[in-house]
C-alpha cells in the first residue's frame, strides 16, 4: 500500500524551512546565486509516482527521484521490512572477519542475477563508491598479476560515473567540469561518446561506429596496450543525455578489450534493476558480459543508500590466490549495512513478484512511441528513449542542430513550466531528461507527454516573441 494517497496540506512552517535551507543546507550541485534567490522545492511526502511539496502541491515525478525510485514511493511493506530489521540488528561491522546474514543473502542474490561468472560482490554506499571501488579493484588486480604499469583506464567524454574526485574525473561530463575543482588526469583518458546525432553529417551510422571503434583502438595503442587496464562505459549514457549507442557498439568495443587484455566495466548504476526491462542490461540487451558491473539506485529503489561492485571469477582467482596473505584494504563503514541490505532484498522481491520487468517492457515501449510525437514540435532536435530512460534535446535550429546560448536556459524554461503544471522533468542545459518509476501507467505516460507538449509550445511562443527563436 502506498502512503499517503492524497495531496497534503501546506506545512505551516514552510517559510522557516526555506529560510533555514538557505542559511544552512549546502546541496549537491549547489547553484549559489540561484539558491540564494529562489530557494529549493522542499518535498515532504511521496506516494507511488507522485511527490508532494511543503506547500501542498502534488507532482508526477517523471525524474524518478534521480533515476532511482523504481518501485515507487511510500510502500508499506518496505517500511515494515526496514523497521523489523532495525529492531533486530540496526548495524553490523562489515570489515574483515565480520558479516551479517542479510548482506550475505543479498550478495548471493546479486550473484544469481548478474550475467556470466560475475559471482563476487563488494557492497558500497552508492553508485559513486561502487565505481570508485571498481577502479581500486582494477589497480589491485593488475598489481596482483605482476602488471604494475597496466593502470590506465579509458572512458567516454560527457559520461557520468559519480561525484567523488576520482569518479568525476573518469566521467568527464562537460557541464560538471567547473574550474573551481581539480580533476585526476594521469591515468584517465577519454574517447568520443557514441552520440550519432552530434557526430556530424559526413558519416552514416555504420561509418560512425567504425570511427568509434578505430578511435578506441588507436587510443589503446597510443598509450601502449600493456599500460591500459580497463574501459568504463554506461550501457546508455544517463546524465550525459540518454545516449543510445549505435547497434553493435558494445560488442565491438568488448572485442577490442578482449584483444588487448583490457577489463570491461559496465556502469549500470542507472540501467540495472528494471529501468530497461532487465535486471542488468549489458548482456541481456547489448550482448556483452562485462568483467565488472557497478550498480546502485534501483538496487533499493532509493529507500536506503546502497551500491555494489560485482565482479568476475577471473578477477577473484587472481586477487584471492591462496597462500599470498593479501588484504584488500578498502571499505566503508556503512557498506553491507543490514538495514540497507534488507531494503534491497525486499525491493528485488517486489520487482520479481509484481513482474515489473515485463511491465517496463510494455509501458516503456508506450513511452517511446508517445515521446516520439514531440519530435516534430518547434525547439525539439531529437527525442531519445529506451524503455524508461528518456531525453528531449532542444535546439535553436533543427537543420544545423545549433543549441541556444546558455543564457536562454532552455531546459530550465520548460522544466519550470512543467513544474507549474504538476510535472517534474530534469533540466540539463538544453535537455529535459526523464526516468519515471517502473510502476508508471499508460495514463501517466500520456500526462507526461501531453504536459511536455504544451510546455514546449509555450516556450517556443515566448522565445519567438523575444526574438530568440526564428522557427527553423
Amino acid at each position: 500500500m502506498a502512503i499517503p494517497t492524497r495531496p497534503l496540506a501546506a506545512t505551516p512552517h514552510n517559510d522557516q524551512l526555506v529560510k533555514a535551507d538557505k542559511a544552512h543546507y549546502m546541496h549537491g550541485y549547489h547553484m549559489f546565486d540561484e539558491h540564494a534567490e529562489q530557494g529549493a522545492l522542499n518535498i515532504q511526502a511521496g506516494d507511488g509516482a507522485y511527490i508532494h511539496d511543503t506547500q501542498g502541491n502534488r507532482f508526477l515525478d517523471a525524474v524518478g527521484g534521480m533515476w532511482c525510485t523504481n518501485i515507487g514511493l511510500g510502500r508499506e511493506e518496505m517500511a515494515l521490512a526496514i523497521a523489523d530489521q532495525v529492531r533486530q540488528l540496526a548495524y553490523s561491522n562489515p570489515f574483515s572477519d565480520m558479516a551479517n546474514p542479510k548482506a550475505i543473502e543479498l550478495c548471493q542474490k546479486l550473484a544469481s542475477l548478474a550475467p556470466g561468472d560475475l559471482d563476487h560482490v563488494f557492497l558500497t554506499t552508492g553508485g559513486s563508491t561502487a565505481v570508485d571501488t571498481a577502479y581500486r579493484l582494477i589497480q589491485y588486480y593488475q598489481n596482483c598479476r605482476g602488471k604494475p604499469h597496466k593502470k590506465h583506464v579509458i572512458a567516454r567524454y560527457n559520461a557520468y560515473h559519480g561525484s567523488t574526485c576520482l569518479t568525476m574525473s573518469i566521467g568527464n561530463k562537460a557541464a560538471d567540469r567547473v574550474p573551481e575543482f581539480d580533476y585526476a588526469h594521469e591515468l584517465i583518458h577519454h574517447v568520443s561518446n557514441p552520440n550519432f546525432y552530434r557526430a556530424g553529417d559526413d558519416m552514416d551510422e555504420a561509418e560512425f561506429l567504425d570511427f568509434l571503434v578505430a578511435e578506441f583502438e588507436d587510443k589503446i595503442l597510443s598509450l601502449g596496450a600493456d599500460n591500459v587496464a580497463a574501459f568504463f562505459a554506461e550501457p546508455i549514457m544517463g546524465s550525459g543525455g540518454v545516449i543510445i549507442p549505435p547497434t553493435g557498439y558494445f560488442q565491438r568495443m568488448w572485442q577490442v578489450c578482449q584483444t588487448y587484455d583490457i577489463l570491461f566495466v559496465a556502469d549500470e548504476v542507472v540501467t540495472s534493476f528494471g529501468r530497461l526491462g532487465t535486471f542488468f542490461a549489458s548482456e541481456a540487451l547489448f550482448g556483452v558480459t562485462p568483467d565488472i558491473i557497478t550498480t546502485a539506485k534501483g538496487l533499493t529503489s532509493a529507500y536506503l543508500p546502497l551500491g555494489a561492485c560485482i565482479f568476475s571469477e577471473r578477477i577473484w582467482k587472481v586477487i584471492a590466490e591462496p597462500g599470498k596473505g593479501r588484504c584488500f584494504t578498502h571499505g566503508f563503514t556503512y557498506s553491507g549495512h543490514p538495514v540497507c541490505c534488507v531494503a534491497a532484498l525486499k525491493n528485488i522481491e517486489i520487482i520479481e513478484r509484481e513482474n515489473l520487468l515485463a511491465h517496463v517492457n510494455d509501458v516503456g515501449g508506450y513511452l517511446e512511441q508517445r515521446l516520439q510525437t514531440l519530435a516534430a514540435l518547434p525547439l525539439v532536435g531529437q527525442v531519445r528513449c529506451m524503455k524508461l530512460m528518456a531525453c528531449v534535446e532542444f535546439v535553436a535550429n533543427k537543420q544545423t542542430k545549433a543549441v541556444f546560448p546558455d543564457a536562454v536556459n532552455i531546459g530550465e524554461r520548460i522544466h519550470v513550466r512543467a513544474q507549474a503544471k504538476g510535472l517534474l522533468v530534469r533540466p540539463i542545459m538544453h535537455l529535459n531528461v526523464m526516468s519515471p518509476p517502473l510502476i508508471i501507467t499508460h495514463a501517466q505516460v500520456d500526462e507526461i507527454v501531453d504536459t511536455l507538449r504544451s510546455c514546449i509550445l509555450e516556450a517556443a511562443q515566448e522565445l519567438t516573441e523575444q526574438g530568440l527563436y526564428h522557427g527553423q
